[in-house]
């Protein structure tokens, strides 16, 4: 598997993980394939109808055991509430049977998604963005409602969020428990045992919980819908049962006692953890809680309201209300006084209230314009006077480094530019500390030179000061703070600190996209450091889709090519190449590197970087002979302008590694992955990919070698690095797994290889 500057290529399809405790091969016409989750009675599985037309299908059926008459009855009621309803947003029912022991089980449509919370979370939606989704849900509800069926049990993980053609597309799933309105769902009597709640806690009405848990009808569910909707938005639940222990929140819930407080409020009472939810919604705290306050609070505390008689009506009507919200319109939850309806009607009418108001500001533009004038320009001249200021320090500061005023201290020898670096890391602590501007553009500077040269630990203290006295310094917009957020952003994704790295690449878009004024050069530099990361991480249809708006944007900025843009084209064609869309890579990729020659130079790190791109373009496609001639150019670049112990080596190391493996020159390929490994333990994390991918590639060649003990311990190892970072289900563990397997069988040892492979079926399926 071969390096992509940090990024790795993953050449084999997701595998997938049977747990079933039921183990069984077909179940009517249906092949089971794995089981996808399980609940109180009854087991899904994933399985492959294979006539009349083949296709996946999610399989619902009763557990062993579990077939009583009560519980046979809401299965019954779940099937026929899923066959009555015929809704985009609510998964659809296939099929239904009977197996040869009697027991039920039915067929939907298998969807492939995140819970809704997950989803939103995962891809960064804003809260507009939400709101939207959540509309659709509410509808799905509402047509549930109007086929007669409560659905009883709505929370985010019974409503999975998939994508079709791009867009996100909510799917109601799990009527399990839902309850007939009108008709019976059954022949069978559903009961609930007297005290016995039915539904999940956290998102239960106050009827629900109540002893006399039958009286409940479509409002239930408007209340499980405002909790799901509130966690949406704060990422925390209004009530959390496990602040207070179960028995006494269903108590105060039942008896009406539980009043949360309003999401506005909650964001101001969760401390660090505010911030993180605020940078999953493209925002800062304020941001979001000026977002949240207002109608919004009012909105998602009538659909929370104890008492259903204050709720809303109908499902739609709390999506109609959000609706308002977003096309600014005055919502029903909140009391309609005149100042607040002319607010919306302003915002509504944007234009031609501002038409109207320039009449009258017109007359009064005259007097005020002299004196606004004076104030701006008596701002920009105090600007440029410390900007110039700061400039002429930040020269004197850097000049003195290079300036050695004891002849006794060169000692003869000539000073190195990490000495000089290194001299001037000491100093500015110093020396600046009454200058705090200076000091932290220096601090910057410094650490993106340590960052540049691999220096990771070095340059880490210098930009997170760099970062912190700008943000004291400087307002959230100034370009300044963005770019000392972005380069610490950069030196957190080169160290593979993904979480931080994200965090500080989402905070800079979000700042970057609600400037008044966008500055699309800004924006396009952040989409490529995002977009960039993603492909390190495999989160490749994100990265081809940031990294391709990043290119739109430049290309109608109508900038002349630089280094910046062909470093966007080698991103968006390490993201092809990522995803195995070698046709599409391999010209991005030759333009990157004409542009890159055209504009640095031939010698410049980002050609070397290119180069190495390209080989692997080569590499994948079998062309071994061209992939190493396009690696070792890139080698002598590379060595040449950034050192022999840079982690871009490493990769290269990692990547003729295993060119000469495949060549059968296994001494060489050991070499060059031990001294990868040698560059990655100095720079990187212990869990970095790369290093996973060394320790892998390392213990096929060891194992080819005749070394199976030596072996062993480098595919451990490679495992343990990529299920931490990759989850038990990646290909990328499943790639290590086949070759220890086969390890393991050579040694003798096929039980243990059997004990392996089950953790991947598929895998040992096709043995």
């Amino acid at each position: 598997m071969s390096a992509v500057d940090d990024a790795h290529v993953p050449n084999a399809p997701d595998s997938i993980t049977s747990g079933a405790s039921e183990p069984a091969d077909r179940i009517g016409p249906y092949r089971i394939l794995q089981i996808l989750g399980q609940g109180g009675m009854g087991l899904v599985y994933i399985a492959e109808q294979t006539e009349p037309v083949r296709r996946r299908v999610a399989l619902k059926i009763i557990k062993a055991g579990m077939d009583t008459r009560e519980v046979v009855a809401r299965f019954g009621a779940e099937r026929q509430a899923l066959a009555v309803m015929e809704h985009p947003n609510i998964a659809k029912v296939l099929d239904a049977g009977t197996t040869d022991d009697g027991r039920p089980y039915f067929v939907m449509e298998l969807v492939k998604g995140l819970p809704i919370t997950e989803y939103c979370d995962a891809h960064k939606l804003g809260t507009r963005e939400r709101l939207a989704l959540f509309v659709h849900v509410c509808e799905a509800v509402q047509h549930a409602h109007h086929k007669g069926v409560i659905h009883r049990d709505l929370k985010p993980s019974n409503v999975l969020v998939m994508e079709q053609d791009g867009a996100p597309v909510p799917k109601v799933i799990d009527f399990g428990i839902a309850k007939a309105l009108s008709q019976p769902l059954t022949e069978h009597t559903l009961v609930t045992q007297v005290g016995q709640a039915i539904g999940t806690a956290a998102y239960m009405s106050p009827e629900q919980a109540s002893p006399a848990g039958l009286d409940v009808d479509t409002r239930t569910d408007i209340y499980s819908l405002g909790v799901m909707l509130y966690e949406l938005l704060v990422g925390r639940l209004p009530i959390d049962p496990g602040d207070m222990g179960l028995a006494l929140f269903m108590v105060r819930l039942a008896s009406r006692e539980a009043n949360p407080t309003t999401p506005s409020a909650k964001l101001s009472d969760m401390g660090l953890e505010a911030h993180t939810v605020s940078a999953q919604r493209r925002t800062d705290i304020r941001g979001l809680r000026g977002e949240l306050k207002g109608d919004i609070d009012w909105i998602v505390m009538k659909a929370l309201e104890p008492d259903r008689a204050h709720r809303y009506e109908t499902a739609h009507g709390f999506a109609t209300d959000i609706q308002r919200f977003l096309n600014n319109e005055p919502i029903v939850a909140r009391p309609p006084t005149a100042r607040y309806r002319m607010a919306k009607f302003a915002r509504r009418h944007r234009s031609a209230v501002v038409a109207g108001g320039l009449v009258v500001a017109s007359l009064m533009v005259g007097l005020a314009a002299a004196g606004i004038e004076l104030v701006h320009a008596r701002r920009a001249e105090a600007s440029a006077l410390r900007e110039a200021q700061t400039a002429r320090e930040v020269s004197s500061f850097v000049t003195g480094l290079f300036k050695v005023s004891d002849p006794s201290e060169a000692r003869g020898n000539s000073v190195t530019a990490r000495e000089i670096l290194d001299r001037g890391a000491q100093r500015i602590r110093t020396e600046l500390a009454t200058e705090p501007q200076v000091q932290a553009r220096l601090m910057r500077t410094m650490g993106t030179v340590y960052r540049s040269l691999g220096l990771y630990a070095q340059a880490q203290p210098l930009l997170e000061d760099a970062l912190a006295s700008h943000r004291k310094l400087l307002d959230a917009g100034d370009p300044q703070l963005t770019e000392s957020a972005l380069e610490l952003a950069r030196l957190a994704q080169q160290q593979g600190r993904f979480a931080v790295a994200e965090s500080l690449f989402r905070a800079t878009l979000a700042v970057s996209e609600h400037r008044a004024v966008p500055d699309r050069l800004e924006t396009v530099m952040i989409l490529t450091g995002l977009g960039g990361m993603f492909v390190t991480q495999k989160r490749f249809a994100q990265a081809e889709s940031l990294l391709t708006r990043a290119v739109d944007l430049r290309t109608t900025s109508k900038a002349p090519d630089d280094a910046d843009f062909a470093r966007l084209l080698r991103n968006l064609g390490s993201a092809y190449l990522a995803h195995g869309h070698y046709a599409e890579a391999e010209p991005v990729l030759e333009r990157a590197l004409s542009m890159f020659t055209s504009v640095v130079g031939i010698d410049h790190p980002d050609v070397g970087r290119t180069l190495s791109n390209l080989g692997i373009v080569h590499y994948q496609l079998g062309r071994y002979a061209d992939a190493e001639g396009y690696y070792r150019r890139a080698e002598e670049n590379l060595v040449k302008s950034l050192g022999p112990d840079h982690p871009n080596i490493a990769s290269i190391n990692i990547n003729l590694g295993e060119i000469a493996w495949h060549s059968g020159r296994l001494a060489e390929a050991q070499s060059r992955l031990e001294k990868a490994l040698e560059i990655l333990h100095k720079v990187v994390v212990a869990n970095h990919p790369s290093i996973g991918t060394a320790e892998f590639d390392l213990g096929n060649v060891v194992r080819d070698a005749g070394r199976a003990r030596e072996a062993e311990v480098h595919y451990q190892r490679a495992l343990a690095i990529r299920e931490a970072g990759d989850g038990a289900k990646a290909s990328a563990v499943a790639e290590v797994i086949t070759e220890y397997a086969k390890l393991l069988r050579q040694m003798g040892r096929g039980a243990d290889a059997a004990k392996l492979e089950a953790r991947v079926p598929p895998i040992a399926a096709a043995k």
